[in-house]
């Protein structure tokens, strides 16, 4: 099919925009990860390896260990969240889902980071959430929610949330509820149901929701250090540390060079799965 001069134009300039504020950058920051640090200069331009090689010492691995971590379980915390709610949206009125998912879209109206500081004001010690417990005789003193490890997942959860419910209610809107009616009339109970028919089906839509979730967690710090303290340092924590705190830019390059690897094989493992199963 013959494209029009309009949408040349379009497919050419996007493409522009790609190369110059995200290819270019990334082939920058891939360069500067090959040199080394000056005493007076960021980067000195004597090719080495060794900003890769250091990234390998226990200290820097535990970092990459506790941010999968922090990663894998708000993906799972908001896998089990949102499943039910995707469900409920997929199978609700059609005069009732454009309201729920405006509730859903609402959210990416409002800068993460303001949202962040909106929760500080529920979680603090005299936040909304003690004043309401204290109000009502639950608890006798206030509640230590800032600062804590919890604080941090509730952050992350609230803020990437959005992304896990949209992927799965797109899949689990496509299955045909006559394959869970013949199942029950068939006998097969709840979790038959939800096992046999529902997961299989919507598949596509939890890995989507689950890449969409974790590749963020992994390298959003500013959660972490508003939330819980920066009582643990985290993979980009660590990396704005050395870019901006120590100035050892080379090193974290490599840093983001290797988050940047792991993120692109954990999308070429998806493209590999989503191939596979068309095939």
């Amino acid at each position: 099919m013959r494209l029009s001069r309009f949408a040349r134009f379009s497919i050419a300039l996007l493409f522009f925009w790609i190369v110059l504020f995200a290819f270019l950058p990334q082939i920058m920051v891939l360069i500067a990860s090959l040199f080394s640090k000056g005493a007076t200069s960021f980067i000195v331009f004597e090719p080495t390896v060794s900003n890769y090689t250091r990234l390998f010492d226990p200290i820097y691995l535990q970092i990459f260990v506790d941010s999968l971590v922090l990663a894998g379980v708000t993906t799972l915390l908001c896998l089990l969240i949102a499943f039910p709610f995707a469900a409920i949206l997929a199978r609700s009125p059609k005069a009732w889902r454009a309201l729920l998912l405006v509730l859903v879209i609402i959210p990416f109206w409002t800068s993460s980071l303001v949202r962040t500081y909106a929760l500080i004001a529920l979680l603090k010690t005299k936040g909304l959430i003690n004043a309401a417990l204290l109000s009502l005789g639950l608890i006798e003193a206030p509640l230590e929610l800032m600062y804590t490890q919890s604080a941090v997942f509730i952050g992350m959860v609230y803020t990437l949330l959005p992304f896990m419910i949209l992927p799965l209610y797109a899949a689990l809107e496509k299955i045909d509820p006559r394959l869970i009616e013949a199942a029950s009339d068939l006998g097969a109970g709840f979790w038959s149901r939800l096992t046999r028919i529902t997961i299989p089906l919507s598949l596509s839509g939890i890995i989507a929701g689950c890449m969409l979730v974790f590749l963020p967690a992994l390298g959003m710090f500013y959660i972490p250090d508003l939330l819980g303290g920066a009582k643990n340092l985290i993979i980009g924590s660590f990396i704005r540390n050395q870019f901006l705190t120590f100035r050892d830019w080379p090193f974290g390059a490599a840093a983001s060079m290797l988050l940047t690897f792991m993120m692109l094989m954990l999308v070429a493992l998806y493209a590999y799965r989503e191939r596979k199963a068309g095939a």
